[in-house]
């Protein structure tokens, strides 16, 4: 077995041996993600930030307990195995959804566009079932974006539109996240808008933090 396997198979072990929530299993959690991230499969699509998170939500449900899907079993292949073949069933569901998208609104788009009425966009994770439970590193990234401590998050918001900026953005975001066509109504603001948006402002200051913070 390969050596980073037969770790990341330990630290498994070790993190399961440990209660749900507890420091002791979230430091190992993280450690087995910053380990295994360079090993994930990578691909440039629109939707691939968004399939990532769900490989991590499904991880951190179902690493040590059943709770969203089968428990992993490591009998049955590398936690790395695991988690690539789960990215990659959501990167196909996203990229179906994608072009249903894409032929559904191209056209009626262009229509709009041309009424001056704002565009919509069928958000691929609108169909995902809302997750009930948020596990601790995700709730390490809620009280960071909370307290914002600089004011970054706050201070960085679209233009002509201060309230929506990236630390209200980045909450709602969060499982069980708001759909972008809820903000949509929300805001006054289109979906392709807001998407934009947070792609370029928010994803990258959630990546720096986890980066810092070690689960990157």
């Amino acid at each position: 077995m390969d050596r980073l396997e037969e770790l990341l198979r330990c630290l498994v072990d070790e993190a399961c041996g440990h209660p749900p929530g507890s420091p002791e299993r979230q430091k190992l959690l993280t450690r087995i993600i910053r380990l295994t991230y360079s090993k994930l499969w990578r691909e440039t699509t629109p939707y691939y930030q968004d399939a990532l998170q769900q490989t991590w939500l499904y991880f951190c449900r179902n690493i040590c307990e059943g709770t969203t899907g089968q428990t992993y079993n490591s009998s049955l292949g590398s936690v790395t195995t695991w988690l690539n073949v789960y990215l990659k069933r959501r990167l196909q569901d996203f990229y179906r959804d994608y072009q249903q998208q894409q032929a559904r609104t191209v056209s009626p788009n262009i229509n709009r566009f041309r009424s001056g009425e704002a565009s919509e966009i069928v958000d691929p994770i609108d169909n995902l079932a809302a997750e009930p439970d948020v596990p601790p590193i995700l709730e390490n990234v809620k009280l960071w974006v909370e307290k914002d401590a600089d004011g970054e998050l706050r201070q960085t918001h679209i233009q002509g539109c201060p309230q929506a900026n990236c630390q209200v953005l980045i909450l709602k975001r969060m499982p069980p996240e708001v759909s972008w066509k809820e903000l949509s109504a929300e805001f006054g603001l289109s979906v392709s808008t807001l998407s934009s948006f947070y792609q370029r402002q928010c994803l990258p200051r959630l990546r720096k933090f986890a980066e810092k913070e070690g689960y990157l």
